[in-house]
């Protein structure tokens, strides 16, 4: 358990960096669409490379965020009855959810997205916007998004088995958002 628990913690280093990488992306696509809409307004120049690389960072955002959000326990979930369980049947539920929901469909999701990739890579793929950038970047992200949160899952399979055996200690406190 234990070299799994050190795998768990490789996992989670790595979804900081790709959270690093969201944040940045956030920043520099408000930066660049305050920008495009200053130049567009006070120029009257505008481009469709600078919509379309905001369309870029918001795919890294949302895709390479995804993991780091799962990591952070910040994730949407129905809370219903979550909220009200006792904190070793939430252990089990995320557990379960863990194995059984988002796993099947995140290596679904990496399978389907893959060859879509793929041929956008080869074939060099342009946007038909004049001025559109290569399209494979941005189909990058789903790939990667969905590997990154199969990885997540399983770091979060080990460390919700890891506190269940009582060699991890994890916070387990989860905090209902305000509705």
């Amino acid at each position: 358990m234990k070299a799994l628990l050190k795998l768990a913690a490789l996992i989670d280093r790595l979804n900081d960096l790709f959270g690093e990488i969201a944040k940045w992306a956030v920043l520099a696509a408000c930066f660049i669409s305050a920008g495009n809409a200053a130049i567009r307004y006070a120029l009257n120049f505008s481009s469709n490379a600078y919509l379309e690389i905001q369309w870029y960072l918001f795919a890294a955002a949302v895709m390479l965020g995804a993991s780091q959000v799962l990591r952070l326990n910040e994730h949407v979930r129905v809370d219903v009855l979550y909220g009200r369980y006792p904190t070793r049947a939430k252990v089990w539920v995320d557990l379960l959810g863990l194995a059984f929901f988002l796993l099947p469909v995140m290596v679904m999701m990496v399978y389907y997205s893959w060859p879509l990739f793929a041929r956008m890579y080869d074939s060099g793929e342009m946007s038909n916007n004049a001025g559109g950038l290569i399209r494979w970047p941005a189909m990058l992200m789903l790939p990667l998004g969905f590997s990154m949160l199969v990885l997540q899952g399983l770091s979060e399979i080990i460390k919700r088995a890891g506190w269940l055996m009582h060699v991890f200690d994890m916070d387990t406190h989860y905090e209902r958002p305000l509705q």
